[in-house]
């Protein structure tokens, strides 16, 4: 008596006991995507932040088990020097990526395997994909800051602005500005060698002259358009101006990257000098929006994050 079983002469049929055999019919393979994705954010000074909030929303609302870690050097007692330490923990724990801010958006890159093309030209990474083994750099905030200026600062004239800070972030901003069509970039940074190089950087990618780094503040402003700021001065860590009051002038527009508190004293000196400006919340939003995408293949919807981001209150 023969067994069921698949039939030695027809391997894609049945045999029945009968020796006859009926075809069988085989599902198609498919791929499955996974539901469960583990995410974090390195930096220091970040216990207050909205990301992972706005994340996990996002996550729940497509139906997904997302949970978002800080990795907070400060809470940590912990330097920089940590930081090789704590993206090789998360991989081994299976995150999915990790985000990155302040103060390691530069020191992260020698870690990975492989950058983007925006993060190998702004040589600063706010986004780490694990992959296959592999830990790959995006840089998702030069497109956050340039979604939100397009929407926030439509019709400014951009045909000289003056951005303080050449950082990580100031890099993806200046990459951000310059691609909206500003004329000339002015930079200021407390390291002025640092200023030249992301000046030498971004002229050699948009065009001479397109970026230089300033030597007189009060002399640019002077003539500018508009003011970029991309330091951390207005953060709950550090409080302040990053300029004196008196050079903000009506004619400027003043877009921030600072979030938490979402009215930082530039911005309300501004206003008050009747500047026209731009919070960091929307720089905050879509660079979580592409994120978003990238640790888990499936597009955010980007008008419900804003909202969310929006009832989280003032800041």
């Amino acid at each position: 008596m023969n067994d069921h079983g698949p039939s030695p002469k027809n391997p894609g049929c049945l045999e029945n006991g009968c020796g006859r055999t009926i075809p069988i019919w085989f599902p198609p393979v498919t791929h499955i995507r996974p539901t469960t994705f583990r995410v974090g954010l390195i930096g220091a000074g970040i216990q207050a932040s909205r990301t992972p909030a706005m994340h996990m929303r996002e996550g729940a609302e497509q139906g997904l088990r997302y949970e978002y870690e800080l990795i907070d050097l400060e809470a940590l007692c912990r330097g920089i020097e940590a930081l090789p330490e704590l993206v090789a923990a998360a991989e081994r724990r299976g995150f999915a990526g990790l985000n990155i801010t302040h103060p390691c958006k530069q020191a992260v890159t020698p870690l990975l395997h492989a950058l983007s093309d925006d993060a190998r030209a702004l040589g600063a990474v706010n986004t780490v994909v694990f992959e296959d083994g592999r830990r790959v750099g995006h840089n998702t905030d030069w497109w956050g800051f340039a979604e939100s200026v397009r929407r926030g600062l439509p019709d400014v004239r951009k045909d000289r602005a003056v951005q303080l800070g050449a950082g990580g972030a100031g890099a993806a901003v200046a990459h951000a500005a310059l691609t909206l069509g500003v004329g000339e970039l002015v930079i200021f940074d407390v390291d002025q060698d640092r200023a030249e190089a992301m000046a030498a950087g971004l002229s050699a990618r948009f065009g001479a002259g397109r970026a230089v780094a300033g030597t007189d503040l009060a002399a640019t402003m002077a003539t500018a358009n508009g003011l970029i700021h991309a330091t951390p001065t207005g953060m709950a860590k550090h409080p302040g101006l990053p300029l004196p009051a008196e050079l903000l002038a009506p004619r400027h527009w003043v877009a921030e990257i600072v979030y938490f508190p979402l009215e930082t004293e530039l911005l309300r000196v501004a206003r008050a000098r009747g500047c026209r400006t731009l919070d960091g919340g929307g720089m905050a939003v879509f660079q979580a929006v592409e994120a978003f995408r990238l640790f888990t293949g499936i597009t955010p919807d980007a008008g419900r994050m804003t909202r969310h981001f929006a009832s989280l209150g003032p800041g």
